[in-house]
Formats: structure tokens, C-alpha cells, sequence
């Protein structure tokens, strides 16, 4: 079905309250100016912006309902939804798919309460299996959690040096071991090139499309061996070119004599940045460039303003990555997830699959089957 045809189904027979316009379902891509009404909430983060929902939609499909209340030219109020329509999994809302947080945008409880209402009437309408929220159900009845992650964030509000204070032991001698044993943190965009943050001479970074190859490279070989296939390689040339290529974030890649070993992707919006993605070369980890790539884009990240950054959503399962995040002087917290069934009528839990048996199953394909696989799963997965 057409996002038009989703935007008319939703409005039908709902009515303004008095002296405010009644929520309505907006699909960001057709309207130019989405970002900019972002900015005024302080909350946004990359993941309520067009960029992302470009990327969503361009990868799998996917339809973007977002609900949102205008007051004139103002977005007052917003709860981003995507569409997931497939023949193995059903059809459902998820706010958002593949996106480690996305809380609404809302000036309280009783406005969120509204906004999650009428969710579950276009999610009646459309014939969801189910409605999942990521990351806050503030103001949802009766709402329980049906998975919990941990999440870490750093204060970059700090000098270098409060910054390198705050990191444990183990992760400065690891930062000090990387940089003895010459490995190089590149930085690719426009940030990355304004300033030189080693004090050495270096090539001129690479543009995200190409750094996005590189990252690639690595995500794959990293994923196989998690035993998990690899997202498609459509998905992050998208990212390259919609989230970064708009100025959203970058790549940062470690290399070891030339060779990258290690490379992240960060999204960045306002003053807040989030690591979203990690790979690394396995035999090459002892020279720790995970540690010295992260300080560095710390580092980066704080003398470019910002105040804020995230590392991303933590398998409550994945104790060593955790340590890992805390390790760097992160806040700790639990970011949960809440799934409503409209078959039951009722929250649902879920099982977090971070390990199981076919993990061992991925491991043993190889690199190209295994590349497939992800390119025809991910589409029925959220």
C-alpha cells in the first residue's frame, strides 16, 4: 500500500479537541522541511529525522507513519512508526526497526498517551500482529517491558584531560599500547578533516562512501564470526549516503601499516553523538585498536561541541561488551523495549537472541552465502 494511502487510512473520523489540532500520521519523506522542526525539540535525536526514515525505507521498504501534532508550523508532539509488512513475519509497528532507542517527542505523559492511543488504532486498522516502542512508554497504561538492554553514555561537557581521567586503567594502557604500536585513527567528513588529533601527518581522509566500503569489509567478518549474517551492503550505502552525506555523523578507521583493523560508524545530531556500529579484525586485537579508536572519537567528538555521546543499546547476555563501555567512564542504564499484541490484548515479553543455535549455523557458511543470507532475511526482521 501507498503512504499516501496509510496517511488518509489513520485520519478518518478523528476530530479536533477544542483549541488544538488533532494528531495526524505524517510521512517525513514527502515533507521538506522535517529536520528543521526537529531542531526545536531538545530530545531529537538522529533517529526521528528523515535521514533515517530515508534509510529504512530505501533498504527494506518499510512505511513510515509517524504521528505527530503540529501547532501552525510547530511539531508539537511526535511518536515515529514504521510500517514492517512481510509474508514470514507478518505485518506490524516498530518505532523504530533496527534503531537502539527512539523515544517520543512529547511535553508529557498525557500527550504520549495520546499518541500511543492512536498507534493502536491505525495498528487495529492495518492489521498489526503487534505495536513496539523502543526505549520510553511514559504515559502507556499499564505498559510492561518485553526486553531489556543496558545503555551507556559519556559527558563530553569535560577538559582531555577530566575526559582521560574518567577511563579505567586498563583502558588507558590499552590506548597507550595501541598508539606504541603505531596504529592510526583516520576520521572520514568534513569533522574529521578540520582537525588533526594525533599530531602526526596523515593522508586526507577518505569520503563516507568509500570509508563505508572499508567499515563493510570489516562488519562482515566480524558478524561471522558473532555467527550473525551481516546487514546488506544496500543498507549502509545508504547510511553513507543519507545520514552522513547530510552531516550526521561519521566513519573512523584504525589502521595497522595501512591495513584497517579496526572502524566505527557514529551518527551525530544537535549536541548529542551515538556509536551505532562496531567491527574489527580479530587477530589483530591485541594491539588494542578498539580502545584508541574510541578515545579518539571522544576526543573528537568533544572539541566539536557536543555534550553527549551514546554508545549504543548492550545485550544484557554481552557482559564483556558492556565492561567494554564502562570502561571508558560511561553512565550506565536500561533502556527497555515494550511490545503490545493485539491478538492478546496485552503487553508481551520477548526472548533477547543474542546467542543461540544458529549462531553455530552462521559461523560455518561461507562469506558469500552467509552475505545472502542477510540480504534476504533483514527485510522480514525489525
Amino acid at each position: 500500500m501507498s503512504r499516501e494511502a496509510i496517511t488518509e487510512d489513520v485520519t478518518v473520523g478523528r476530530e479536533a479537541s477544542a483549541g488544538a489540532r488533532p494528531p495526524v500520521i505524517t510521512d517525513p519523506l514527502q515533507h521538506a522541511a522535517w529536520d528543521s522542526l526537529l531542531e526545536a525539540h531538545p530530545s531529537s535525536s538522529v533517529f526521528h529525522t528523515a535521514a533515517w526514515a530515508q534509510v529504512l525505507h530505501e533498504t527494506y521498504g518499510h512505511q513510515p507513519a509517524y504521528l505527530c501534532r503540529f501547532a501552525g508550523e510547530r511539531l508539537e508532539a511526535l511518536l515515529p512508526v514504521m510500517e514492517v509488512s512481510s509474508p514470514l513475519t507478518g505485518r506490524r509497528g516498530v518505532s523504530l526497526p533496527f534503531t537502539d532507542f527512539c523515544a517520543p517527542l512529547t511535553s508529557g505523559c498525557e500527550e504520549a498517551r495520546g499518541l500511543y492511543h492512536l498507534a493502536l488504532e491505525h495498528g487495529r486498522r492495518r492489521a498489526w500482529r503487534y505495536f513496539e516502542c523502543r526505549g520510553s512508554a511514559q504515559g502507556w497504561d499499564a505498559a510492561s517491558p518485553s526486553l531489556t538492554f543496558y545503555g551507556h553514555s559519556i559527558d563530553l561537557r569535560r577538559s582531555e584531560a577530566a575526559l582521560f581521567g574518567g577511563l579505567e586503567s586498563a583502558v588507558k594502557r590499552g590506548i597507550r599500547k595501541a598508539e606504541q604500536q603505531g596504529i592510526r585513527i583516520e576520521f572520514s567528513g568534513e569533522l574529521g578533516a578540520a582537525k588533526e588529533l594525533r599530531g602526526r601527518d596523515v593522508p586526507a581522509p577518505m569520503g563516507a562512501a568509500d570509508a563505508m566500503e572499508v567499515f563493510y569489509r570489516l562488519h562482515c567478518r566480524t558478524r561471522r564470526r558473532h555467527g550473525l549474517p551481516p546487514q546488506p551492503c544496500r543498507f549502509f550505502e545508504h547510511i553513507a549516503r543519507n545520514v552522513l552525506g547530510a552531516g550526521h555523523g561519521f566513519i573512523v578507521i584504525a589502521r595497522f601499516e595501512e591495513r584497517p583493523v579496526a572502524a566505527a560508524v557514529f551518527f551525530d545530531w544537535g549536541r548529542q553523538a551515538i556509536y551505532k556500529f562496531g567491527a574489527s579484525e580479530f587477530a589483530f586485537q591485541h594491539l588494542r585498536p578498539n580502545n584508541l579508536l574510541m578515545w579518539e572519537s571522544i576526543k573528537r567528538c568533544a572539541l566539536h561541541g557536543l555534550h553527549s555521546l551514546h554508545l549504543g543499546r548492550t545485550s544484557q547476555a554481552n557482559e564483556g561488551l558492556r565492561r567494554f563501555k564502562l570502561g571508558f567512564g560511561a553512565t550506565e542504564e536500561t533502556i527497555n523495549y515494550y511490545r503490545y499484541d493485539f491478538a492478546q490484548d496485552a503487553f508481551v515479553t520477548d526472548t533477547d537472541r543474542a546467542q543461540g543455535w544458529a549462531n553455530t549455523f552462521f559461523r560455518l557458511l561461507p562469506p558469500p552465502l552467509l552475505r545472502l543470507a542477510g540480504q534476504l532475511l533483514y527485510p522480514h526482521l525489525s
